[in-house]
């Protein structure tokens, strides 16, 4: 553990000596700057650092977001933390100028996007039970350019025989689908009954097949680090 310097050690979060109104904008700041420098969602505990033991991060939070109205990006709820994300309303002004934005999710094929999709509602997941739902078998190709994505990694070992690898979504996915966590994820029944999620759409999918059923190869590659992106970019 890296050693705190004399002033990390001096630093004042309960800030007792400042009228109420006073500290709770030192506290507004020092979260909002916390959360501007950080390239990645900033989660609870690591906010509580900043400000006093009695302070509300969900109503400081709040009182950024609304000073924030009206202004090109917002405070968003991602991946168990919070971002500093432009609003989409601008994607496409930031991307005449300057060529960037979206989501990685674009480099998805469809049915990439589809064994993204059981793997984020069924997890952890073996390759094997993924090519059950699917009644073909999944290519560690596919596998692979999820893995490399960032969007899955390897999960706990499966106890079936041969004890494979099981496959979960990581913190990029939720990031960039916008998700705080994985019960934002739409209910399942929902998709059913409007046709989107089916047996018949899934088995209609051309997903690449794949033959080679050594799982411990595919889990060694290495997965890129989270990025930070949306559907716009950090202000």
């Amino acid at each position: 553990m890296a050693r705190r310097t004399q002033a990390e050690e001096l630093f004042d979060t309960e800030l007792t000596d400042l009228p109420p109104d006073m500290r709770w904008r030192e506290w507004m700041g020092r979260v909002e700057a916390v959360i501007f420098a950080s390239p990645k969602p900033v989660d609870r505990e690591t906010l509580a650092r900043v400000v006093g033991r009695d302070c509300s991060l969900d109503l400081l939070i709040a009182d950024i977001r609304d000073e924030l109205r009206g202004r090109p990006y917002e405070l968003v709820s991602v991946a168990g933390g919070w971002q500093h994300r432009t609003k989409k309303s601008f994607a496409v002004a930031i991307r005449t100028a300057t060529g960037l934005g979206g989501t990685d999710s674009k480099a998805l094929s469809q049915s990439e996007s589809l064994v993204l999709l059981c793997i984020g509602y069924f997890q952890p997941i073996t390759r094997a039970e993924l090519g059950k739902v699917f009644g073909k078998e999944i290519s560690r190709d596919t596998i692979g350019h999820l893995r490399k994505l960032g969007f899955i990694a390897a999960g706990p070992r499966s106890p079936q025989p041969g004890a494979p690898y099981t496959y979960v979504t990581t913190p990029k996915f939720l990031s960039v689908f916008g998700l705080a966590s994985l019960r934002d994820l739409p209910d399942i029944e929902k998709l059913e009954d409007a046709g989107l999620l089916t047996k018949d759409n899934l088995l209609a999918v051309d997903v690449p097949i794949g033959i080679d059923d050594n799982e411990d190869e595919e889990v060694s590659q290495d997965v890129v680090d989270e990025p930070n992106v949306s559907d716009g970019l950090e202000p």
